[in-house]
């Protein structure tokens, strides 16, 4: 198991995974309902989505050393597996979510281009860039959902003692 200074690494990795991704879905929403933000603010959104999917598997990994050196001390507990479930849910709802946030980006340039050239017969990026759009809010609001259910249940193993 590795820790820094003593410390676990999976809490601190896991105050990466709780902060940037309802950052991100916050932002990545905000990006979705205002076209004109999207333009503005799209690598910064993108840096803190792709930091937060990206905080989610190293802290899986961190997590399942840490239940694991837990097993051995005290054994297996089922808040602890309930727990780990959860953050396996997290996973991949953070990677549809990651996603949804570039086919948006894409998506949102690509029907800026043809808004910009005027063609009054095309509007296939227009008409995709909104289908991503409502895509993105869906998969945002899944994902602060599964990280609140993850991160509560984790909050509730260490409050109640398990390991000490």
């Amino acid at each position: 198991m590795l820790t820094i200074d003593g410390i676990p690494l999976h809490p601190l990795l896991v105050h990466a995974v709780v902060v940037l991704l309802p950052l991100a879905a916050l932002s990545s929403v905000a990006i979705a309902l205002v076209p004109g933000w999207r333009r503005r603010y799209a690598w910064p959104v993108l840096g803190v989505t792709l930091a937060g999917v990206a905080a989610v598997p190293m802290a899986k990994q961190a997590g399942e050393d840490l239940m694991a050196s837990l097993e051995n001390k005290v054994g297996p507990n089922p808040a602890i597996q309930t727990h780990a479930d959860l953050g396996t849910m997290l996973l991949p709802i953070a990677l549809g979510f990651g996603v949804a946030v570039i086919a948006l980006l894409v998506a949102g340039r690509l029907a800026d281009r043809e808004r910009q050239a005027e063609a009054p017969t095309t509007k296939t990026w227009r008409v995709i860039s909104v289908v991503v759009s409502v895509l993105v809010v869906v998969l945002a609001v899944g994902t602060v959902w599964q990280t609140v259910r993850t991160g509560h249940s984790g909050s509730e193993v260490v409050w109640s003692g398990v390991g000490s």
